[in-house]
């Protein structure tokens, strides 16, 4: 086989980008009018995203992630784009070890599990053989290329949908593996998930009723305007706050995110107003008060 189409180096990174918000490709939502032939689908992975830039892990935000040496010092001098993942159902264990700033002997769990080798050349195939090659060379088992699947139909795609979220995971992605690398929000990487999801800014709280007296009964929070004009387009801005009690702990109702955090939330479609039906709080996100992806 013949590799010499493939870049091992990096053009590198200036000081003054290191800090910078990395530019990364954002996912949309499913569409099954689109014709997914030769298309290909991978588990959605309930992690921490993370950029690395040939120097440094950063959060979707630019946020530095303090990874042990022994774990920098096994990834290439080339772009990786994926999730620091732990395992189903373990997401809070997992942002507790990645973003603390003291990294601990618990990140020998973590994994990064690679979906993107970023400024590669030609189509998603090649690009991620970039990292297969580095890693038949410099073998790490913390790092691993995500599988990717054949799509067959549409009908696949919701089999393997249901078989996932049977074994305990999230959801899919699905991509047109033909294109070159691109960032933005494109139609051609989607994601499959059975509950929608969103975020917004918490401003504020309402009293907790019955049991809930003295703590908090629900989360007063604006949707994120990037999210109202791309997923609640018959939103107005003054229109675009709901409140969410669903999904809250008893902790969480009486040490509630603080103001200001970003959180994330899930949804059964829209209301006649155009709001998000039955919101249900899910997490804190893991940058928390961070500016807008």
């Amino acid at each position: 086989m013949l590799l010499g189409f493939l870049l091992f180096s990096n053009p590198g990174v200036s000081s003054s980008q290191q800090h910078n918000q990395p530019d990364m490709f954002l996912l949309t939502e499913y569409n099954k009018n689109h014709n997914v032939e030769g298309w290909v689908m991978s588990e959605k992975l309930d992690g921490i995203r993370a950029y690395w830039n040939g120097q440094q892990l950063l959060t979707r935000n630019g946020n530095v992630i303090y990874a042990p040496a022994w774990f920098i010092n096994g990834l290439p001098n080339f772009e990786l784009d994926g999730e620091l993942w732990l395992a189903r159902n373990k997401y809070a264990e997992t942002q507790a070890i990645v973003l603390d700033q003291k990294p601990s002997k618990d990140w020998h769990k973590i994994t990064y599990q690679i979906f993107e080798v970023p400024n590669q050349l030609g189509d998603l195939f090649r690009r991620l053989q970039v990292l297969e090659v580095y890693l038949q060379q410099n073998p790490q088992p913390f790092l691993n290329v995500i599988q990717q699947h054949a799509i067959k139909s549409h009908s696949h795609v919701n089999a393997r949908l249901k078989s996932i979220i049977k074994e305990g995971g999230e959801g899919l992605v699905i991509r047109n593996p033909s294109l070159v690398y691109e960032t933005g929000r494109h139609k051609s990487m989607q994601k499959v998930k059975l509950k929608q999801d969103s975020e917004c800014k918490v401003r504020g709280y309402t009293k907790g009723k019955g049991k809930y007296i003295g703590a908090v009964g629900a989360l007063t929070c604006e949707i994120l305007e990037s999210q109202r004009l791309r997923l609640f387009p018959a939103l107005k801005k003054q229109n675009a706050v709901i409140k969410i009690g669903s999904g809250l702990s008893d902790l969480q109702r009486k040490q509630p995110p603080k103001i200001g955090t970003i959180v994330t939330f899930q949804y059964m479609g829209l209301t006649k107003n155009g709001l998000p039906r039955f919101p249900v709080f899910l997490r804190v996100r893991a940058d928390k008060v961070a500016h807008e992806p």
